[in-house]
């Protein structure tokens, strides 16, 4: 394997759409709340979405395995075309597919169950800030549930992107992109406890330690 510092950039990152890539360009730019070091990073949309991430993501990438340090697929369980695989299977097939097309073990993959929506679900009071919801009564995860939107004594909501949008429209509208990319700049990321989430924020700290 070449010396890290060779490449020429750390990090090739492939995701399905251009919210998935805002979101992850937001969280990159937080290296201190990630406990990493700062990084370069590429971010690159699959033409064919959720499913060009499960099924492409090794021949998408095989052109920078020689320039980018490490790569990273993320896409959504739901939509990928395989929800009924565990997403521990899903993971390990693209890394697989990631390992021999050239990356070796410089790649991972991380697969979000059921969609991206579900990382805004942490207890942070910048949810409900971002959401025009502070103050207001019932509280947000109160009304959810009363809503038939959240399962009492769950730890999130079932439809995360349906409770998202609905809870942005009892307030205010406007559009799910524009709330995450806020959320993801805002909001403090040890208290999300979502378990991709966690994988993601691991591999980085394990790939790009802060010094």
């Amino acid at each position: 394997m070449k010396d890290e510092a060779t490449f020429e950039r750390d990090l090739a990152v492939l995701v399905p759409d251009p919210m998935f890539a805002g979101v992850v360009r937001a969280l990159l730019g937080r290296p201190q709340s990630l406990s990493i070091r700062p990084i370069l990073a590429d971010i690159y949309l699959h033409p064919h979405h959720d499913p060009g991430c499960l099924r492409g993501s090794d021949r998408f990438l095989r052109p920078f395995c020689m320039t980018r340090a490490h790569a990273l697929v993320l896409f959504d369980r739901s939509g990928c075309g395989q929800q009924n695989w565990p997403v521990t299977d899903l993971e390990s097939k693209v890394r697989g597919a990631l390992s021999r097309s050239g990356w070796d073990d410089r790649a991972e993959a991380i697969v979000v169950d059921p969609e991206l929506e579900v990382w805004a679900w942490s207890d942070s009071p910048q949810v409900d800030q971002c959401l025009g919801w502070t103050g207001r009564q019932p509280a947000l995860r109160g009304w959810l549930v009363r809503e038939g939107l959240w399962n009492e004594g769950e730890a999130k909501p079932e439809d995360p992107k349906r409770a998202l949008q609905r809870a942005l429209d009892a307030v205010q509208g406007g559009a799910l992109p524009a709330v995450l990319m806020q959320l993801a700049k805002s909001v403090g990321l040890a208290r999300c406890t979502d378990r991709a989430f966690g994988r993601f924020r691991d591999i980085l700290r394990r790939w790009f330690p802060a010094s």
